[in-house]
Protein backbone atom coordinates (compact mmCIF):
# COMPACT_ATOMS: atom_id res chain seq x y z
CA UNK A 1 0.00 0.00 0.00
CA UNK A 2 1.16 3.52 -0.78
CA UNK A 3 3.06 4.96 2.21
CA UNK A 4 1.24 8.27 1.90
CA UNK A 5 -2.16 6.51 2.14
CA UNK A 6 -1.05 4.64 5.27
CA UNK A 7 0.12 7.89 6.85
CA UNK A 8 -3.16 9.61 6.00
CA UNK A 9 -5.15 6.74 7.53
CA UNK A 10 -3.05 6.83 10.68
CA UNK A 11 -3.37 10.60 10.89
CA UNK A 12 -7.16 10.37 10.56
CA UNK A 13 -7.30 7.58 13.15
CA UNK A 14 -5.37 9.65 15.70
CA UNK A 15 -7.48 12.69 14.84
CA UNK A 16 -10.73 10.85 15.57
CA UNK A 17 -9.31 9.26 18.71
CA UNK A 18 -8.17 12.69 19.85
CA UNK A 19 -11.60 14.15 19.19
CA UNK A 20 -13.22 11.27 21.10
CA UNK A 21 -11.05 11.82 24.16
CA UNK A 22 -11.56 15.59 23.90
CA UNK A 23 -15.33 15.16 23.86
CA UNK A 24 -15.22 12.74 26.79
CA UNK A 25 -13.00 15.14 28.74
CA UNK A 26 -15.17 18.13 27.86
CA UNK A 27 -18.30 16.26 28.92
CA UNK A 28 -16.82 15.26 32.27
CA UNK A 29 -15.77 18.84 32.94
CA UNK A 30 -19.06 20.32 31.80
CA UNK A 31 -21.06 18.46 34.42
CA UNK A 32 -21.34 21.52 36.63
CA UNK A 33 -21.85 25.12 35.60
CA UNK A 34 -21.96 28.46 37.39
CA UNK A 35 -25.02 29.33 35.28
CA UNK A 36 -26.87 26.02 35.62
CA UNK A 37 -30.09 27.63 36.86
CA UNK A 38 -29.89 30.78 34.74
CA UNK A 39 -33.11 30.02 32.88
CA UNK A 40 -34.94 27.84 35.41
CA UNK A 41 -34.28 29.59 38.74
CA UNK A 42 -32.21 32.72 38.08
CA UNK A 43 -32.54 34.09 41.62
CA UNK A 44 -31.47 30.91 43.41
CA UNK A 45 -28.23 32.38 44.78
CA UNK A 46 -29.99 35.45 46.16
CA UNK A 47 -32.71 33.31 47.74
CA UNK A 48 -30.17 31.05 49.46
CA UNK A 49 -28.02 33.94 50.67
CA UNK A 50 -31.02 35.70 52.20
CA UNK A 51 -31.96 32.52 54.08
CA UNK A 52 -28.38 31.99 55.27
CA UNK A 53 -28.07 35.64 56.34
CA UNK A 54 -31.20 35.35 58.45
CA UNK A 55 -29.91 32.16 60.08
CA UNK A 56 -26.48 33.62 60.91
CA UNK A 57 -28.14 36.62 62.54
CA UNK A 58 -29.97 34.19 64.80
CA UNK A 59 -26.86 32.20 65.76
CA UNK A 60 -23.21 32.42 64.70
CA UNK A 61 -22.90 28.63 65.05
CA UNK A 62 -24.55 28.52 61.63
CA UNK A 63 -21.27 29.42 59.94
CA UNK A 64 -18.90 26.68 61.16
CA UNK A 65 -21.73 24.14 61.32
CA UNK A 66 -22.76 24.62 57.68
CA UNK A 67 -19.18 24.64 56.39
CA UNK A 68 -18.24 21.51 58.33
CA UNK A 69 -21.36 19.69 57.16
CA UNK A 70 -20.44 20.39 53.53
CA UNK A 71 -17.00 18.82 54.06
CA UNK A 72 -18.50 15.77 55.74
CA UNK A 73 -21.02 15.31 52.95
CA UNK A 74 -18.52 15.54 50.10
CA UNK A 75 -15.98 13.18 51.69
CA UNK A 76 -18.53 10.36 51.95
CA UNK A 77 -19.98 9.34 48.60
CA UNK A 78 -19.50 12.77 47.06
CA UNK A 79 -21.30 16.11 47.31
CA UNK A 80 -24.85 14.76 47.08
CA UNK A 81 -26.55 15.92 50.31
CA UNK A 82 -26.64 12.33 51.61
CA UNK A 83 -25.59 13.61 55.05
CA UNK A 84 -28.97 15.35 55.36
CA UNK A 85 -31.02 12.16 55.22
CA UNK A 86 -32.83 11.23 58.44
CA UNK A 87 -33.41 7.55 59.20
CA UNK A 88 -35.93 5.98 61.57
CA UNK A 89 -33.45 3.13 62.07
CA UNK A 90 -30.53 5.38 62.95
CA UNK A 91 -28.38 4.02 60.14
CA UNK A 92 -28.03 7.03 57.84
CA UNK A 93 -24.78 9.01 57.34
CA UNK A 94 -25.70 11.61 59.94
CA UNK A 95 -26.01 8.81 62.53
CA UNK A 96 -22.39 7.67 62.17
CA UNK A 97 -20.17 8.36 65.20
CA UNK A 98 -18.06 10.85 63.22
CA UNK A 99 -21.19 12.83 62.28
CA UNK A 100 -23.05 12.82 65.60
CA UNK A 101 -21.23 16.03 66.55
CA UNK A 102 -22.42 17.91 63.47
CA UNK A 103 -24.31 20.90 64.85
CA UNK A 104 -28.02 21.09 64.11
CA UNK A 105 -27.67 24.66 62.86
CA UNK A 106 -25.98 23.38 59.71
CA UNK A 107 -28.87 21.08 58.86
CA UNK A 108 -31.40 23.79 59.73
CA UNK A 109 -29.67 26.27 57.43
CA UNK A 110 -30.01 24.03 54.38
CA UNK A 111 -33.59 23.04 55.25
CA UNK A 112 -34.68 26.67 55.54
CA UNK A 113 -32.87 27.66 52.35
CA UNK A 114 -34.53 24.74 50.54
CA UNK A 115 -37.98 25.87 51.71
CA UNK A 116 -37.29 29.38 50.43
CA UNK A 117 -36.07 28.07 47.06
CA UNK A 118 -39.02 25.68 46.70
CA UNK A 119 -41.44 28.58 47.21
CA UNK A 120 -40.13 30.21 44.04
CA UNK A 121 -38.63 27.34 42.02
CA UNK A 122 -40.43 24.14 43.03
CA UNK A 123 -38.74 20.85 42.17
CA UNK A 124 -35.80 22.40 40.34
CA UNK A 125 -32.88 22.95 42.71
CA UNK A 126 -31.15 20.09 44.49
CA UNK A 127 -30.36 20.04 48.20
CA UNK A 128 -26.74 19.33 47.22
CA UNK A 129 -26.52 22.61 45.29
CA UNK A 130 -28.22 24.52 48.10
CA UNK A 131 -25.69 23.10 50.56
CA UNK A 132 -22.78 24.13 48.30
CA UNK A 133 -24.18 27.67 48.02
CA UNK A 134 -24.80 27.86 51.76
CA UNK A 135 -21.22 26.74 52.50
CA UNK A 136 -19.91 29.55 50.30
CA UNK A 137 -22.31 32.08 51.80
CA UNK A 138 -21.39 31.44 55.43
CA UNK A 139 -17.73 32.03 54.54
CA UNK A 140 -18.56 35.35 52.89
CA UNK A 141 -20.94 36.49 55.62
CA UNK A 142 -18.29 36.14 58.34
CA UNK A 143 -15.61 38.04 56.45
CA UNK A 144 -14.16 35.44 54.09
CA UNK A 145 -13.64 35.59 50.32
CA UNK A 146 -16.42 35.64 47.74
CA UNK A 147 -16.24 33.00 45.01
CA UNK A 148 -18.37 31.41 42.31
CA UNK A 149 -20.08 28.10 43.02
CA UNK A 150 -20.54 25.54 40.26
CA UNK A 151 -24.05 24.07 40.18
CA UNK A 152 -25.93 21.16 38.65
CA UNK A 153 -25.53 18.50 41.33
CA UNK A 154 -28.33 16.05 41.97
CA UNK A 155 -29.17 14.51 45.32
CA UNK A 156 -27.87 11.03 46.12
CA UNK A 157 -30.00 7.95 46.68
CA UNK A 158 -27.78 6.30 49.30
CA UNK A 159 -27.08 7.35 52.90
CA UNK A 160 -25.53 4.73 55.17
CA UNK A 161 -23.69 5.18 58.43
CA UNK A 162 -21.39 2.27 57.53
CA UNK A 163 -19.93 4.28 54.64
CA UNK A 164 -18.58 7.01 56.91
CA UNK A 165 -15.96 5.16 58.93
CA UNK A 166 -12.45 5.84 57.67
CA UNK A 167 -13.52 8.46 55.16
CA UNK A 168 -13.39 11.61 57.31
CA UNK A 169 -10.19 13.22 58.60
CA UNK A 170 -9.90 12.77 62.38
CA UNK A 171 -8.26 15.16 64.87
CA UNK A 172 -5.30 12.85 65.46
CA UNK A 173 -4.15 12.36 61.86
CA UNK A 174 -0.61 13.27 60.86
CA UNK A 175 0.29 14.97 57.59
CA UNK A 176 0.74 11.68 55.74
CA UNK A 177 -2.72 10.53 56.81
CA UNK A 178 -4.26 13.86 55.86
CA UNK A 179 -2.57 13.95 52.47
CA UNK A 180 -3.68 10.40 51.67
CA UNK A 181 -7.30 11.04 52.67
CA UNK A 182 -7.57 14.27 50.68
CA UNK A 183 -5.81 12.70 47.70
CA UNK A 184 -8.54 10.05 47.57
CA UNK A 185 -10.88 12.92 46.81
CA UNK A 186 -8.66 14.51 44.18
CA UNK A 187 -7.32 17.20 46.50
CA UNK A 188 -3.68 18.19 46.83
CA UNK A 189 -1.62 18.94 49.93
CA UNK A 190 -2.11 22.66 49.33
CA UNK A 191 -5.86 22.08 49.06
CA UNK A 192 -5.78 20.17 52.34
CA UNK A 193 -3.90 22.91 54.16
CA UNK A 194 -6.17 25.62 52.77
CA UNK A 195 -9.35 23.73 53.68
CA UNK A 196 -7.97 23.14 57.18
CA UNK A 197 -8.12 26.93 57.45
CA UNK A 198 -11.89 26.55 57.83
CA UNK A 199 -11.03 25.88 61.49
CA UNK A 200 -10.61 29.62 61.81
CA UNK A 201 -14.34 29.68 62.64
CA UNK A 202 -14.64 26.19 64.09
CA UNK A 203 -15.12 24.89 67.62
CA UNK A 204 -14.66 21.57 69.38
CA UNK A 205 -15.61 19.69 72.53
CA UNK A 206 -12.96 18.70 75.05
CA UNK A 207 -12.97 14.98 74.28
CA UNK A 208 -11.58 15.66 70.79
CA UNK A 209 -8.25 17.00 72.08
CA UNK A 210 -8.01 16.08 75.81
CA UNK A 211 -5.41 13.39 75.07
CA UNK A 212 -2.97 16.19 74.19
CA UNK A 213 -3.38 17.60 77.69
CA UNK A 214 -3.33 14.50 79.90
CA UNK A 215 -2.46 11.32 78.01
CA UNK A 216 0.03 12.26 75.31
CA UNK A 217 2.57 9.61 76.35
CA UNK A 218 3.79 7.70 79.39
CA UNK A 219 6.65 10.14 79.86
CA UNK A 220 5.02 13.38 78.68
CA UNK A 221 1.34 13.74 79.59
CA UNK A 222 1.14 17.09 77.76
CA UNK A 223 1.87 17.30 74.04
CA UNK A 224 5.22 19.14 73.84
CA UNK A 225 4.21 20.77 70.57
CA UNK A 226 1.54 22.79 72.45
CA UNK A 227 2.44 26.25 73.67
CA UNK A 228 2.61 25.81 77.49
CA UNK A 229 0.42 28.82 78.25
CA UNK A 230 -2.15 27.65 75.71
CA UNK A 231 -2.08 24.16 77.22
CA UNK A 232 -2.83 25.62 80.66
CA UNK A 233 -5.69 27.63 79.20
CA UNK A 234 -7.16 24.47 77.68
CA UNK A 235 -6.77 22.57 80.94
CA UNK A 236 -8.72 25.21 82.82
CA UNK A 237 -11.60 24.87 80.35
CA UNK A 238 -11.29 21.07 80.12
CA UNK A 239 -10.18 19.58 83.47
CA UNK A 240 -9.08 15.96 83.55
CA UNK A 241 -12.06 15.03 85.76
CA UNK A 242 -15.52 16.54 85.70
CA UNK A 243 -15.28 18.38 82.40
CA UNK A 244 -18.65 19.55 81.15
CA UNK A 245 -19.28 17.56 77.93
CA UNK A 246 -21.26 20.47 76.51
CA UNK A 247 -18.32 22.89 76.65
CA UNK A 248 -17.05 23.87 73.20
CA UNK A 249 -13.80 25.74 72.62
CA UNK A 250 -12.98 27.90 69.63
CA UNK A 251 -10.25 26.56 67.36
CA UNK A 252 -9.10 30.12 66.72
CA UNK A 253 -8.78 31.72 70.14
CA UNK A 254 -7.99 35.17 68.70
CA UNK A 255 -10.68 35.96 66.09
CA UNK A 256 -13.14 33.07 66.39
CA UNK A 257 -16.02 34.86 64.64
CA UNK A 258 -14.10 36.04 61.59
CA UNK A 259 -12.98 33.99 58.60
CA UNK A 260 -9.33 35.05 58.32
CA UNK A 261 -5.79 33.68 58.26
CA UNK A 262 -5.20 33.94 62.01
CA UNK A 263 -5.67 30.17 62.27
CA UNK A 264 -2.32 29.76 60.50
CA UNK A 265 -0.67 32.38 62.70
CA UNK A 266 -1.84 30.33 65.68
CA UNK A 267 -0.17 27.23 64.24
CA UNK A 268 3.12 29.10 63.99
CA UNK A 269 2.66 30.10 67.65
CA UNK A 270 2.03 26.40 68.55
CA UNK A 271 -1.62 27.05 69.35
CA UNK A 272 -3.32 24.56 67.07
CA UNK A 273 -6.18 22.84 68.91
CA UNK A 274 -6.07 19.43 67.21
CA UNK A 275 -3.04 17.28 66.50
CA UNK A 276 -4.14 17.42 62.86
CA UNK A 277 -3.93 21.21 63.01
CA UNK A 278 -0.54 21.57 64.67
CA UNK A 279 1.16 18.94 62.51
CA UNK A 280 0.65 21.22 59.51
CA UNK A 281 3.29 23.52 60.98
CA UNK A 282 5.44 20.87 62.61
CA UNK A 283 5.92 18.82 59.43
CA UNK A 284 8.52 20.21 57.04
CA UNK A 285 6.42 19.17 54.03
CA UNK A 286 3.58 21.55 54.93
CA UNK A 287 5.36 24.15 57.05
CA UNK A 288 6.25 26.52 54.21
CA UNK A 289 2.63 26.70 53.07
CA UNK A 290 1.48 27.43 56.63
CA UNK A 291 4.02 30.25 56.83
CA UNK A 292 2.82 31.60 53.49
CA UNK A 293 -0.84 31.59 54.50
CA UNK A 294 -0.02 33.05 57.94
CA UNK A 295 1.82 35.96 56.36
CA UNK A 296 -0.53 36.61 53.43
CA UNK A 297 -4.30 36.43 53.81
CA UNK A 298 -4.75 36.92 50.07
CA UNK A 299 -2.77 33.76 49.30
CA UNK A 300 -4.84 31.80 51.79
CA UNK A 301 -8.12 33.11 50.36
CA UNK A 302 -7.07 32.27 46.82
CA UNK A 303 -6.02 28.74 47.76
CA UNK A 304 -9.14 28.23 49.86
CA UNK A 305 -11.56 29.24 47.11
CA UNK A 306 -9.74 27.06 44.58
CA UNK A 307 -9.91 24.12 46.99
CA UNK A 308 -13.60 24.71 47.75
CA UNK A 309 -14.46 24.58 44.05
CA UNK A 310 -12.48 21.35 43.68
CA UNK A 311 -14.12 19.89 46.77
CA UNK A 312 -17.53 20.76 45.35
CA UNK A 313 -16.86 18.50 42.33
CA UNK A 314 -16.12 15.37 44.36
CA UNK A 315 -18.39 12.47 43.44
CA UNK A 316 -21.19 14.65 42.08
CA UNK A 317 -24.33 13.13 40.59
CA UNK A 318 -25.46 14.84 37.40
CA UNK A 319 -27.83 14.38 34.48
CA UNK A 320 -30.11 11.42 35.10
CA UNK A 321 -28.25 10.32 38.24
CA UNK A 322 -29.85 10.74 41.63
CA UNK A 323 -32.88 12.98 42.10
CA UNK A 324 -34.06 16.43 43.12
CA UNK A 325 -35.43 15.89 46.62
CA UNK A 326 -38.61 17.61 47.69
CA UNK A 327 -37.51 17.29 51.32
CA UNK A 328 -33.79 17.41 51.99
CA UNK A 329 -34.07 14.96 54.88
CA UNK A 330 -35.86 12.21 52.92
CA UNK A 331 -35.57 10.42 49.62
CA UNK A 332 -38.45 11.03 47.23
Amino acid sequence: MDTSIVLKKRTMMWFYLGMLFFCMFAESNAQLSENFYASTCPNVELIVRQAVTTKIRQTFTTAPATLRMFFHDCFVGGCDASVLIASDNGDAEKDASDNISLAGDGFDTVVKAKLAVEAQCPGLVSCADIMALAARDVVVLVGGPEFKVELGRRDGLVSQASLVDGNLPGPELDVTGLVDMFARNGLSMTDMIALSGAHTIGFSHCDRFAHRLYNYSAFMPVDPTLDPAYAQQLMQACPRVGADPSIALNMDLTTPNVFDNVYFQNLVARKGLFTSDQVLFNDFRSQATVFRFANNAGEFYSAFTDAMRKLGRVGVKVGSQGEIRRDCSAFN
